[in-house]
Protein backbone atom coordinates (compact mmCIF):
# COMPACT_ATOMS: atom_id res chain seq x y z
CA UNK A 1 0.00 0.00 0.00
CA UNK A 2 2.72 2.45 0.93
CA UNK A 3 4.47 1.99 -2.39
CA UNK A 4 1.22 2.57 -4.28
CA UNK A 5 0.54 5.75 -2.30
CA UNK A 6 4.07 7.03 -2.89
CA UNK A 7 3.77 6.17 -6.55
CA UNK A 8 0.44 7.99 -6.84
CA UNK A 9 1.94 11.00 -5.05
CA UNK A 10 4.81 11.11 -7.57
CA UNK A 11 2.34 10.82 -10.44
CA UNK A 12 0.27 13.67 -8.97
CA UNK A 13 3.38 15.82 -8.65
CA UNK A 14 4.29 15.14 -12.26
CA UNK A 15 0.77 15.95 -13.41
CA UNK A 16 0.88 19.20 -11.41
CA UNK A 17 4.20 20.12 -13.01
CA UNK A 18 2.81 19.31 -16.45
CA UNK A 19 -0.26 21.46 -15.84
CA UNK A 20 1.96 24.34 -14.66
CA UNK A 21 4.08 23.94 -17.78
CA UNK A 22 0.95 23.97 -19.96
CA UNK A 23 -0.24 27.18 -18.29
CA UNK A 24 3.18 28.77 -18.77
CA UNK A 25 3.17 27.76 -22.45
CA UNK A 26 -0.31 29.21 -22.92
CA UNK A 27 0.82 32.50 -21.38
CA UNK A 28 3.89 32.54 -23.60
CA UNK A 29 1.71 31.93 -26.66
CA UNK A 30 -0.56 34.82 -25.66
CA UNK A 31 2.46 37.10 -25.29
CA UNK A 32 3.78 36.00 -28.69
CA UNK A 33 0.40 36.63 -30.28
CA UNK A 34 0.34 40.11 -28.72
CA UNK A 35 3.85 40.84 -29.93
CA UNK A 36 2.97 39.69 -33.44
CA UNK A 37 -0.08 41.94 -33.44
CA UNK A 38 2.03 44.90 -32.28
CA UNK A 39 4.63 44.10 -34.94
CA UNK A 40 1.97 43.98 -37.66
CA UNK A 41 0.53 47.33 -36.56
CA UNK A 42 3.97 48.93 -36.51
CA UNK A 43 4.71 47.51 -39.97
CA UNK A 44 1.46 48.97 -41.34
CA UNK A 45 2.28 52.36 -39.81
CA UNK A 46 5.72 52.29 -41.43
CA UNK A 47 4.13 51.46 -44.77
CA UNK A 48 1.75 54.41 -44.44
CA UNK A 49 4.64 56.72 -43.51
CA UNK A 50 6.58 55.45 -46.51
CA UNK A 51 3.65 56.22 -48.81
CA UNK A 52 3.28 59.70 -47.32
CA UNK A 53 7.00 60.29 -47.73
CA UNK A 54 6.75 59.30 -51.40
CA UNK A 55 3.87 61.75 -51.88
CA UNK A 56 5.83 64.53 -50.14
CA UNK A 57 8.84 63.78 -52.34
CA UNK A 58 6.67 64.20 -55.45
CA UNK A 59 5.31 67.53 -54.18
CA UNK A 60 8.81 68.74 -53.37
CA UNK A 61 10.03 67.82 -56.85
CA UNK A 62 7.10 69.70 -58.42
CA UNK A 63 7.82 72.73 -56.23
CA UNK A 64 11.51 72.61 -57.16
CA UNK A 65 10.63 72.74 -60.86
CA UNK A 66 8.25 75.64 -60.25
CA UNK A 67 10.90 77.57 -58.30
CA UNK A 68 13.46 76.94 -61.05
CA UNK A 69 11.04 78.31 -63.65
CA UNK A 70 10.26 81.39 -61.54
CA UNK A 71 13.99 81.92 -60.96
CA UNK A 72 14.70 81.80 -64.70
CA UNK A 73 11.83 84.20 -65.47
CA UNK A 74 13.08 86.58 -62.76
CA UNK A 75 16.59 86.69 -64.24
CA UNK A 76 15.19 87.13 -67.74
CA UNK A 77 13.14 90.09 -66.49
CA UNK A 78 16.20 91.57 -64.73
CA UNK A 79 18.31 91.10 -67.87
CA UNK A 80 15.64 92.69 -70.04
CA UNK A 81 15.31 95.64 -67.66
CA UNK A 82 19.09 96.10 -67.56
CA UNK A 83 19.25 95.99 -71.36
CA UNK A 84 16.45 98.57 -71.58
CA UNK A 85 18.20 100.89 -69.13
CA UNK A 86 21.52 100.48 -70.94
CA UNK A 87 19.87 101.18 -74.29
CA UNK A 88 18.31 104.38 -72.90
CA UNK A 89 21.58 105.56 -71.37
CA UNK A 90 23.77 105.08 -74.48
CA UNK A 91 21.27 106.14 -77.03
Amino acid sequence: MATNTARLDRIEEKIDKLSEAMVAMARAEEKLAGLKEDHDRAFERLNRFSQKLDEIENVVNDNARTVQTINKLFWIAIGTAAAAVAANIWM
